[in-house]
């Protein structure tokens, strides 16, 4: 069930909040750092969007469900010009986050740690050059295929942010996700898939630093893919 604001709860697109007992040094974090760095989703998103963070950025990135946020720290290391958002409900990849930050600190990311759902509302129209989905949750029974994070409403709110041209990137090794996206992707109309060849989405994207989650998968013989579409017009 929606709130009044048309929002799904949170439960339709992640499971369980918390996992092992965080330790007392990352429960420390969590209330220490998290609110400094937490979006404010209660207050109008800024104008220019740029004046979120605490270094001169050029552009912004989202990226929706980081984990232990491997990802997310070497790409807004890699790119100090270049401000992100990085957006993960579960309370033990928030904690592991945050303990890394204390240690090195990251000017140009924001941190939220509930539904991706709301900071897509939350954002202004054309204000994002891309949008990260890595290893989401691939729901694999039928019955739960309605809590996947790449559905029509969702795209639809990816599509509406993203700039002309900008991109939306999705990695995963669940053969049936994979494919349900490149057909959800087509079904919405809003983006273009540009691979010319296999190569293209075999792949990692340049950079690409991979995560604990994808060593494991490609450990236990599962091919990863990483698709980017591009936001047409």
């Amino acid at each position: 069930m929606g709130d009044k604001h048309g929002h799904r709860a949170a439960e339709a697109f992640f499971g369980r909040r918390h996992g092992k007992t965080i330790r007392p040094s990352q429960a420390e974090a969590l209330a220490r750092t998290l609110p400094r760095l937490k979006l404010d989703l209660t207050l109008p998103a800024p104008d220019p969007i740029a004046a979120l963070f605490d270094a001169p950025v050029g552009k912004l990135v989202v990226e929706i469900g980081f984990g232990g946020g491997e990802h997310l720290r070497h790409a807004s290391g890699l790119a100090p010009d270049t401000g992100f958002i990085g957006v993960e409900p579960f309370v033990n990849g928030m904690a592991t986050m945050l303990r890394s930050l204390e240690r090195e600190a990251r000017p140009n990311l924001r941190l939220y740690d509930d539904d991706a759902v709301r900071v897509l509302d939350w954002l202004p129209a054309g204000s994002v050059d891309r949008v990260d989905l890595f290893y989401p949750d691939p729901w694999p029974k039928k019955r739960h295929w309605k809590r996947r994070f790449v559905n029509q409403p969702n795209l639809a709110r990816i599509a509406r942010v993203l700039k002309l041209e900008g991109t939306f990137r999705f990695a995963s090794d669940i053969g049936h996700y994979i494919n349900w996206t490149l057909v959800e992707v087509t079904r919405s109309g809003a983006f273009e898939w540009r691979a010319a060849s296999s190569s293209d989405w075999l792949t990692p994207y340049d950079g690409w630093p991979g995560t604990r989650y994808e060593a494991k998968a490609i450990r236990e013989g599962r091919q990863p893919a990483y698709l980017a579409f591009v936001r047409s017009g």
